[in-house]
């Protein structure tokens, strides 16, 4: 196979992606190419949008969260076709091909549609729910209905869980949850959210005033599950709350590869089964020339935004 010319998008000043001809390399011995298809915009990326890279250093490659076809196999490499529709956390992926180990690949099912299989959020997702352990009959609650919070929310919703409650400030979040079947939804100043009330609570938001609403509904010896992403360099832990309730805290997030790609083969099953829906998240979709408008997007969220998707 000879070197593939396609485009690349890097950040190359704050708030700035320039897209530029890129020369991607055969995989070698042990690797996959994927041609991308589209790819998630992940809110842990805003920060490195808005500051660019460093005075000196080269220009930021990101994205995690595509959904393409595998394009070319290398030597030692089983297991896997060209032509295969797969997802996974493989980097960097705003570009027309990246390379990825296969141990970092999951095959979308037939069942799934390419378009909602974006598949590293959705295993991010599922490995918090299965750390979260929610008991039969426990009552639960999402701070902060954005995407992550959404799908979570969607699975206690589905788990034998007595209350599945979602709280957003924005309304349109809110709208968002009933739509996708959460029927109980409250603002986060709503007089009806009652301290100690939760014995389950999946801190979604990604702020300071999600943690401390957290550890205010979570009930005694109940679990703090932290599934949002708190890109702010420190936050003021209630940790005399915390020991005083006897919480079992949960840092919901997921490292280890392999234990990330398992989780995502549970979340494209559970669509496949028809048990998961992500359609009506994916609310506004961009081409690869205008990924500053899709950062824009995510970091203002108008009216009715949960997720951007770029297209290639």
């Amino acid at each position: 196979m000879t070197t593939l010319t396609g485009r690349i998008a890097e950040i190359t000043a704050p708030r700035t992606f320039t897209v530029r001809e890129h020369r991607f390399a055969p995989p070698r011995a042990g690797q996959v190419l994927v041609k991308v298809d589209r790819v998630g915009i992940c809110a842990s990326d805003l920060g490195d949008w808005r500051t660019g890279p460093v005075d000196g250093d080269p220009p930021l490659r990101l994205g995690h969260e595509p959904v393409g076809t595998v394009h070319a196999i290398g030597e030692g490499v089983s297991g896997l076709r060209v032509g295969q529709v797969v997802t996974g956390r493989l980097v960097p992926s705003f570009a027309d091909y990246v390379t990825a180990a296969p141990a970092d690949i999951v095959v979308v099912p037939d069942e799934v549609d390419p378009a909602h299989a974006l598949g590293e959020p959705l295993g991010c997702v599922v490995e918090g729910y299965r750390r979260a352990r929610p008991a039969v009959g426990a009552r639960t609650a999402v701070i902060g209905l954005g995407f992550m919070g959404l799908v979570m929310a969607q699975l206690l919703a589905r788990s034998p869980t007595s209350r599945i409650l979602g709280i957003d400030p924005r309304e349109d979040a809110r709208n968002a949850a009933v739509a996708t079947g959460i029927t109980e939804v409250l603002h986060p100043a709503d007089p009806g959210l009652l301290p100690s009330s939760a014995d389950l609570v999946v801190e979604a938001s990604g702020t300071q005033a999600g943690m401390e609403l957290a550890t205010a509904m979570a009930a005694e010896h109940g679990v703090l599950s932290i599934l949002g992403f708190h890109q702010a360099p420190s936050r003021a832990i209630d940790l005399r709350t915390w020991n005083w309730k006897a919480l079992d805290v949960v840092n919901a997030h997921v490292r280890d590869s392999a234990r990330l790609a398992e989780a995502t083969r549970a979340a494209l099953r559970l669509m496949a089964a028809g048990r998961l829906s992500v359609a009506p998240l994916l609310t506004h979709h961009f081409p690869l020339d205008r990924i500053d408008e899709a950062y824009r997007a995510l970091d203002s969220k108008p009216h009715g935004f949960v997720k951007a998707v770029v297209t290639l």
